[in-house]
């Protein structure tokens, strides 16, 4: 069964352009790893949870922010582990120095029996949407790409 999550990627427009809002994924395998490790915060639905409700929960759990207002769904985008992505776009704006994530456990290092606990995302950051493309995992590309692409249809205010 294809697994699936939900997201939702808050961007901000300022003076030089688009910014969007990716998270870094906490604990010793990602530590030193930059261009293509960040995400954006989402994670799995929960059974009988619609994926908006999801998306709004993982961001909250991921990063301390809750949000708030109308999700624009970006679509649905199938990821190199076969894994399904719903993401959302909202409008908005967050402190990334007031990042609070949940934490979780893992086998570290693997395959000896020792745990440990992390948070799942240690940092946030705010990037222009060509910095984001070299910044997010290659699976989520196409999530910043819709975004972008959506914006530059949207009539000019």
């Amino acid at each position: 069964m294809t697994k699936l999550s939900a997201g939702v990627l808050l961007y901000r427009r300022r003076a030089t352009g688009v910014e969007v809002l990716l998270v870094h994924p906490g604990g010793p395998f990602w530590a030193r790893k930059d261009d293509g490790a960040w995400s954006i915060p989402k994670g799995e639905a929960a059974p009988g949870e619609t994926v908006e409700e999801a998306a709004r929960r993982e961001f909250a759990e991921e990063t301390g922010f809750a949000v708030a207002g109308q999700l624009i769904e970006l679509g649905a985008f199938r990821q190199p582990s076969g894994k399904r992505v719903v993401a959302f776009a909202l409008e908005g704006d967050a402190d990334p120095a007031l990042l609070s994530s949940n934490s979780c456990r893992i086998e570290w290092p693997p395959r000896t029996g020792r745990y440990v606990d992390i948070p799942e995302v240690d940092r946030a950051g705010w990037f222009s949407l060509p910095q984001a493309v070299s910044k997010i995992i290659k699976g989520q590309r196409p999530i910043v790409e819709a975004l972008a692409a959506r914006l530059a249809a949207e009539p000019p205010p």
